[in-house]
């Protein structure tokens, strides 16, 4: 995965939407808990390539379901996030583990850069004016809000959430795509693009990138 997209603002990632009145998906699996051994096995420096492998896919299960899960469940990342480092870290490592973990991982980056753009005004009006052009591009009608505004970019971010929570991988993937890939196109055709916009566009371009990657591979 390209470094620039895995820098930028996942440090709230586990802590997102939390509390949200707009939460409606189900709740995560009955008894859903990592597996403390290898918890402890990894954190100890003394877990097998497989076993931390394993360890990495019930983690990415994990994570769509941070808010409907026993807060004790959730706590058990607590060590393994102090280990690794960070938010930030636990996302870089799930991501040197192909499949499911790597594809999980470069979602939630995708999901941090959108909320950290829901109020940049220069983003928000390179979006009002892709919608001028087109309110409701294919794939993200029914995703989308009525109104360009400071909730449109977090609302889609939350819909992608939302689905990987209702185990729809596969749905959550396709939107993924398809909101980097219309992100990446508004800021091609910007009114009045400027470094910060020209960035971003970069930044969707490598994420449409990973996350295609990772989707291949998973």
């Amino acid at each position: 995965m390209h470094d620039k997209p895995l820098l930028k603002s996942v440090g709230e990632l586990l802590r997102r939407r939390h509390g949200s009145s707009r939460l409606t998906h189900q709740a995560g699996p009955d008894g859903f808990a990592l597996d403390s051994l290898k918890v402890g096995g990894f954190t100890a420096g003394t877990l097998s390539p497989e076993d931390e492998a394993s360890l990495a896919d019930e983690v990415a299960q994990l994570l769509p379901h941070h808010w409907d899960l026993p807060t004790k469940s959730v706590e058990a990342l607590t060590p393994l996030i102090d280990h690794l480092g960070g938010q930030r870290e636990l996302m870089a490592w799930l991501d040197r583990h192909p499949g499911r973990p790597r594809l999980i991982a470069r979602i939630y980056v995708l999901l941090g850069h959108l909320d950290g753009y829901s109020d940049d005004p220069a983003v928000l009006a390179a979006v009002r004016h892709a919608r001028a052009q087109d309110p409701y591009p294919t794939g993200l009608r029914g995703y989308l809000t009525p109104e360009t505004n400071d909730e449109t970019l977090g609302g889609l971010a939350f819909r992608i959430e939302e689905l990987l929570g209702d185990n729809r991988e596969g749905d959550a993937t396709t939107l993924a795509l398809t909101t980097a890939d219309w992100l990446r196109r508004a800021a091609q055709n910007a009114d009045t693009p400027n470094s910060d916009i020209r960035e971003m566009g970069e930044l969707m371009d490598h994420m449409y990138q990973d996350i295609s990657e990772a989707a291949q591979g998973s």
